[in-house]
Order: structure tokens, then sequence, then C-alpha cells
């Protein structure tokens, strides 16, 4: 028989790419989203792309009694929880709003997996618990420095949670994914990021310039102690994140590992910002209007990933190239804006 995963968040960009991949492996798969920073777009993707009418629960993890619900209709044995916000800005201005929604979701899922005996939970976490690391690229060994914004916080004290639930509970499983700079879409084009706003995120600005919707791309500093002065990070196509939760989903169905584990989920490359821009530049053909701003609080120098561990022990490796990346993040633009 078919296992089940609960995908919490599953309508926003990462949770979407992963309920499409879950299913390709052989999963069956129920979405449940707020919809506070996604749309049902999202869900109607994923059932376009895999041809599934895949459950959507539109419920919110804060709210205890109503997250239960949907514990009792539906049999499945592990969780992928995604459901947070994370706009770091945003965070340092309203740290109450990061706090009670990005812990209390996650308490809630934990007590009520443990209340209706599920065992299973991968917790998106981030590099940002890293901070600015002493050494890199960052391995799992690498100490986490104390957070720069309440969302870095709010992934640090989740993993906290999530580990000490895991020792105080028989029958919890947990892993941490720590991905870094998911990008791109689906090949499709049917599903990518959506932001709402102004874009957060440095690839949906670069998109959204080419296409049109913003004036000028800033990119925040040119002094930073790098090779072309720009920030160093390391950008994951988001299909090869979304496979990585399907390999973590499968390690712990089969029991495989310790009963809480952390991998890192990156490519192992370091990227800076200039040579991403001109990658997109090239690879689709376009010309970008950018200009040079001041550096921006809360940014580190660089980060990157030692990915040994996720591809020896998760069996796991990011497969996709930053120009088939860029290509689909330009494609899932156009079909977005209908360009």
């Amino acid at each position: 028989m078919k296992k089940t995963v609960l995908v919490s968040g599953g309508a926003g960009y990462i949770g979407s790419h992963t309920a499409v991949e879950l299913v390709a492996a052989g999963y069956n798969v129920v979405i449940a989203d707020n919809l506070s920073n996604s749309d049902r777009s999202g869900v109607e993707g994923v059932r376009r792309i895999t041809g599934v009418e895949v459950p959507f629960v539109e419920v919110d993890c804060c709210d205890k009694a109503a997250f239960a619900k949907l514990f009792e209709q539906y049999a499945f044995d592990s969780v992928i929880h995604f459901a947070a916000f994370k706009a770091v800005g945003e965070s340092v201005a309203d740290p109450m709003k990061y706090y009670r929604n990005n812990l209390l979701s996650m308490m809630n899922v934990v007590d009520l997996m443990r209340e209706y005996g599920r065992h299973n939970i991968v917790f998106s976490s981030s590099a940002t618990v890293y901070g600015e690391a002493d050494e890199l690229p960052v391995t799992e060994r690498t100490p986490r420095k104390p957070a720069t914004s309440a969302y870095g916080n709010t992934k640090q004290m989740c993993e906290d949670i999530l580990r000490d639930a895991v020792a105080a509970y028989d029958g919890l499983r947990g892993i941490a994914l720590r991905y870094f700079n998911p990008i791109g879409a689906h090949p499709s084009a049917l599903i990518g990021e959506l932001p709402r706003g102004v874009p957060q995120n440095l690839v949906p600005y670069i998109t959204q310039t080419a296409a049109g919707v913003r004036e000028c791309l800033s990119i925040f500093g040119d002094d930073y102690p790098t090779e072309d002065g720009s920030c160093l990070r390391d950008y994951i196509d988001i299909v090869d994140l979304a496979k990585a939760h399907v390999a973590a989903i499968d390690r712990m169905v089969t029991g495989d590992g310790e009963n809480y584990e952390i991998f890192n989920v990156g490519t192992g490359r370091a990227v800076s910002v200039f040579e991403l821009v001109r990658t997109f530049e090239r690879v689709n053909d376009l010309s970008l209007n950018y200009k040079v701003a001041p550096r921006r609080a809360g940014d580190v120098v660089a980060v990157w990933a030692d990915t040994e561990r996720a591809n020896k022990v998760l069996g796991w490796r990011a497969e996709r190239s930053l120009d088939e990346t860029l290509r689909s993040a330009w494609a899932w633009e156009r079909y977005v804006r209908k360009l």
C-alpha cells in the first residue's frame, strides 16, 4: 500500500515542488496550507503536473483544533513541515509575528503527531543557522551562530524543538534539512516562485526586472571581500531540493539512520550575485537593468554547503546546472505574465 505524506505549507514554492516529487516517487500526498503566502494555483499546478487530484485542506497550522481534524481525516504517517513565514527583513521589523507563527505551528505538528501516533517528520530548516561561519564550506558539524533575524532564530529554535521531542518521545523520528538558496521552477513552468508584493529573494527580482514589472534590480554591495565584491551563495535548483525531501522521507520510512539527523542540501558551489545575474542574462539572451546599492543589513559575506553527508548518507545530490535553473526561472516568469 502506498505511504501517505502530509505536506504543510504545500501550496507554496518549495512545498508544491516537493509534492510533485513525492507523487513521482510513489507516495500519496495531502497538502495543507492557510494560503497566507501562497494561493490555490500552486495546488492546481501540482495536480496538472502529476495528473493526480491531490487532496488540499485550507487550514492554519497554528489553529490546533482545526489542524487536528486533518489528522483525523487522513492516515498519513509522515509530515514535511514547510508552513512558516520566511522574509528576513519582515522578521526583523515584526519579530513577534514570526515567533508566534513559526514556533506554534511547529509545536502543533509535533503535539498532534504524538497524539495521533504519526512517526516521521522532515523539518524545513535553513543555512541561516550557520550565520557568518568561521570556515567554509559549512558542514553539519559547523557550529550554529547567533541568528541575525527573528526568522533565522525560529529556524534554530524549531530544530531544537524537534531534537528534544525526538529524544523524549518514543516512536518519533525527525530530519532537519538545512538548505541554502532555492531558485528556479519546475521544467513544465506550471509551478514556481510566486512572491506577493516586492520579492524578498534575488531570482524573482531578476525575473520581474526582465519582465518589466520592476524598473531596476539592486545588487546590495560590491565591496565585500570576494573576487568580484558581491556576496557568495549556494544556489540550488528547486527540483533538486524537492528530491532531497523525498530521500529524507524514504530514509525514515525504511527505518534507516538515527532518530534525529541533520543534512545540508546545496550544490557545494559558491556563486556570486554578479555571476548569477550575468548567467541569467547569457542563458536567456537578455540584458538586465541593475545598479549597485549599499550593503543590506543581515547579509553574510559568503556561505555554501559541504554536501558530502547528504550525498553519501541520503544518496542524494544536486544534478541540474545553473544554466538550466535560470532558464526555468525565466520560463516560469513568462508563464505567469503571459509573455
